[in-house]
C-alpha cells in the first residue's frame, strides 16, 4: 500500500501514524492476520518511513490479511477511516518478493525560503563537484560522522512557479535530489548540512521537505514505482 502524510500531519511520528492506522484496520473491519505467541500483533511491516516533520506522498507499508479482499475496497475503507492528511492512495495484491527490496532510493523536494536560486545553484554546484562532504549526525549509536555526498544520485534547483506562501516578493529556492538507500541512511537534513559545509549556506528559515517517490533506481537515474509489478489491472490509484 502507499499512503501520503500532508499538511500538519506530516508532523506524525511513525509511532503515532502505526497506532493510527491500527485503529483504522480495526474500523474498517479488515480481516488482518496475527502473528504467533503470548502478545499476537498485526501482520504490518513499514519500508523506510519518512521522519517526523517530513511530508511525503511516497510512503509504503505491508499487511498480511486473513482473506482476499478488494485492493480498491480496501483502500477507500482505510482513508476514510483515517484523518485527513494521512491519504492512502494507492494498494495491490502483493505476488512475491519483499518490499523493501525494491526500495533502492528516495525523490525529496526541498523549498527554502528566503533564499535565492542563484545562491543555492552554487552551493549545489561546490556539493556536486566535492569528492565527498563529510558531515556529523546524532544516532542511537552517538555521533556519527559520514559522506552526505556519495548517497546522492541527482541534486538540481529547480525554478518555482510560485513560492509555496503564495507571495511572489519572498523569494524560494527550491532543491530537488534522488539519494539511495545506504547504510547510515542519508536524509534531506543531511545534504542541507552537507551544503553548510561546502559553501556556508544557512536557510533563514526552516525548510519544507515533502518525499516525492519511493523505489527501484533506474539506469536513467528515474525512480521506478515499487507497486508495479503486482498491479494486474484491479488496483485503484488514490489521486
Amino acid at each position: 500500500m502507499r499512503y501520503a502524510k500532508r499538511g500538519p500531519l506530516r508532523f506524525t511520528s511513525h509511532r503515532d501514524f502505526a497506532r493510527a492506522f491500527e485503529r483504522a484496520l480495526r474500523r474498517a473491519g479488515v480481516p488482518m492476520a496475527y502473528s504467533q505467541g503470548f502478545t499476537p500483533h498485526p501482520k504490518i511491516s513499514y519500508a523506510s518511513a519518512a521522519p517526523t516533520g517530513v511530508a511525503s506522498e511516497a510512503e509504503y507499508l505491508e499487511i498480511g490479511l486473513r482473506d482476499a479482499v478488494d485492493p480498491a475496497a480496501l483502500r477507500g475503507a482505510l482513508d476514510a477511516a483515517l484523518s485527513p492528511g494521512l491519504d492512502v492512495l494507492d494498494a495491490v495484491v502483493a505476488t512475491g518478493g519483499s518490499l523493501a527490496d525494491r526500495i533502492q532510493a528516495s525523490h525529496w523536494r526541498i523549498e527554502l525560503p528566503e533564499v535565492d536560486a542563484a545562491v543555492l545553484q552554487k552551493a549545489v554546484a561546490a556539493f556536486s563537484a566535492a569528492d565527498e562532504v563529510l558531515v556529523e549526525r546524532m544516532t542511537k549509536q552517538g555521533r556519527r560522522t559520514f559522506d552526505a555526498r556519495a548517497a546522492v544520485n541527482s541534486i538540481d534547483v529547480i525554478t518555482p512557479v510560485e513560492t509555496p506562501s503564495g507571495v511572489p516578493a519572498v523569494p524560494c529556492a527550491i532543491l530537488e535530489l534522488v539519494v539511495r538507500q545506504v547504510t547510515p541512511s542519508v536524509r534531506p537534513d543531511d545534504v542541507l548540512s552537507g551544503l553548510r559545509v561546502v559553501a556556508d549556506l544557512e536557510p533563514p528559515v526552516s525548510p519544507r521537505v515533502t518525499r516525492l517517490a519511493q523505489g527501484t533506481l533506474t539506469a536513467q537515474g528515474a525512480i521506478a514505482d515499487p507497486l508495479e509489478a503486482d498491479r494486474d489491472g484491479a488496483t485503484i490509484d488514490g489521486h
